[in-house]
């Protein structure tokens, strides 16, 4: 039976099909990973999200709640627990931010910074071993793929969609984004066309209550 146009192999019909699948992977593998996440750290009194907090604050240094809420795509309140939570067990702390007096900068403690650490040291010998016969390009494109859907999937929740320059009947290009235009990317009640709203959690980014 003849192929139909488009729908090859190649197509971007089979492409389409694929990237359904890898999102139809995305929540199972989710949950997968949060529960082999917690059972790690069953001896250590952290929760996965607090396991991404300290990673989130050894990767990237002192930061506020609203900084760590954004970088990790969630709102402020379940940080904001955890963060509680880690400066409970020692393993953070508070500490002044010159850049805005209400909002204090969190840092890791050296318990914290040991405590990722040999948490992620586990973590690399046991990739290491289960996945040795995965090559590193194949990696790299499974980052490509994760951090594009990531990109369109922000847009989505933050009500945008596809702008394209399109020709109307008069011969003359849509304005894309510009004031008081149809095709404004505009959101509702957001002067500046975005929402604050933070995109769907990464992997590895929730707590056991699924938050």
């Amino acid at each position: 039976m003849r192929e139909t146009e488009g729908e090859g192999a190649g197509g971007p019909a089979a492409t389409e099909d694929l990237l359904y699948d890898v999102i139809r992977r995305l929540w199972p593998l989710h949950r997968t990973v949060v529960r082999a996440v917690e059972r790690e750290l069953a001896d250590t009194g952290m929760t996965a999200g607090e396991h991404a907090l300290l990673d989130a604050l050894r990767t990237e240094g002192p930061r506020t709640v609203p900084q760590l809420a954004r970088s990790m795509g969630l709102d402020r309140q379940p940080v904001q627990r955890w963060v509680n939570h880690a400066a409970e067990l020692g393993l953070v702390v508070t500490a002044p931010n010159p850049a805005h007096r209400r909002s204090p900068l969190i840092r890791l403690t050296t318990e914290g910074t040991a405590a990722i650490r040999g948490v992620q040291q586990f973590e690399a010998t046991e990739l290491r071993q289960r996945l040795a016969d995965l090559p590193a390009e194949d990696v790299r494109t499974a980052l490509h793929v994760l951090d594009r859907l990531g990109e369109e999937f922000r847009h989505l929740a933050n009500g945008s969609r596809v702008q394209r320059e399109e020709t109307d009947s008069q011969g003359s290009r849509d304005s894309r984004g510009s004031e008081g235009s149809n095709g404004s990317n505009r959101s509702n009640g957001n002067p500046e066309g975005h929402d604050d709203r933070p995109a769907p959690p990464p992997l590895m980014h929730k707590g056991r209550s699924g938050e």
